[in-house]
């Protein structure tokens, strides 16, 4: 990976080749060194090589790929304007503003967000993920009503979509709406019955309805799926203390005491790839679409 030393800090081995030919050899070495080195791992250097590569020549693949790189390392911005050049090169390409729309989510950027998913409408108003994403950007403005309303345009162009019924099963629960709520849970409890965030969905329906003892069960199977969720423990000492259950109220309170100590200490490296991740999981939390 010495190259980049080699090419701008050193002398071509080739003094009499014409330039054209050698920046075109630079510029192939670079674009595909930098995709080697994405794949393996080796961000920080790829980021260098298609930089430099870019210099040399403008090339679309080079800025996606320099967008992947960027969001790779958490350079959130960088990616979102190497994304917007794409979009201006080709601004009726779906793809393209589905992913500026996951970008900016990730940048907490809903606005941002909600533009990209205006466009991507334009281009193709029959596609669910996009009514998916801009679910998420009106809930990221607070915005509830219009949330559940792009969710319900996208389960109605895609009767199986989980995501959907599971976000809008959220949102109808936080406005009090439990019956409706209810309703999308159920049909999620049919698809997927061991989804640890179905099952948490659940017991909090069955919380928001005071019946506790079957909040219990739900949150019991929930913490099954997953035993290092600390709201699950939280949540689920709440309950016991309805039941009057206090030996297994304080028992819940001191695991997720526990839980969120270890949780804090394991703050490390690994970080920014966990944050990432888990904005991932926020948009497609079933991993249908591979994100």
């Amino acid at each position: 990976m010495n190259f980049l030393k080699t090419l701008f800090g050193g002398k071509s081995n080739k003094p009499e080749e014409p330039k054209k030919s050698q920046e075109k050899k630079d510029f192939d070495i670079l674009k595909y060194d930098g995709v080697r080195a994405l794949k393996s791992g080796q961000v920080a250097y790829a980021v260098k090589c298609f930089q430099h590569a870019l210099q040399i020549k403008d090339d679309l693949q080079l800025h996606d790929c320099l967008s992947q790189a960027y969001i790779a390392t958490d350079q959130l911005p960088q990616a979102y304007e190497q994304l917007q050049k794409l979009a201006d090169a080709q601004p009726n390409n779906l793809d393209i503003f589905l992913r500026i729309a996951h970008v900016a989510y990730m940048m907490e950027d809903y606005l941002s967000m909600s533009s990209a998913c205006e466009k991507a409408v334009l281009i193709n108003n029959s596609h669910a993920e996009t009514y998916y994403l801009y679910a998420k950007a009106c809930k990221g403005q607070d915005d509830s009503a219009n949330a559940i309303a792009m969710l319900t345009k996208a389960i109605k162009l895609k009767d199986d979509y989980l995501e959907a019924y599971l976000n809008r099963s959220e949102i109808l629960l936080e406005n009090n709406d439990v019956a409706e709520a209810e309703q999308d849970a159920n049909v999620l409890m049919q698809q997927v019955p061991d989804n640890e965030d179905v099952l948490m969905l659940k017991a909090r329906i069955e919380k928001a309805y005071q019946h506790n003892e079957n909040a219990i069960v739900f949150y019991t199977k929930a913490i099954d799926q997953n035993p290092f969720r600390t709201d699950a423990f939280s949540e689920r000492a709440e309950a016991r203390k309805a039941v009057n259950d206090l030996k297994g109220a304080q028992e819940d309170e001191q695991k997720a005491k526990e839980l969120s100590i270890q949780q804090q200490k394991g703050c490390n490296e690994q970080e920014v790839i966990n944050k990432q991740k888990e904005s991932y999981k926020n948009v497609d939390p079933f991993g249908i679409f591979g994100f």
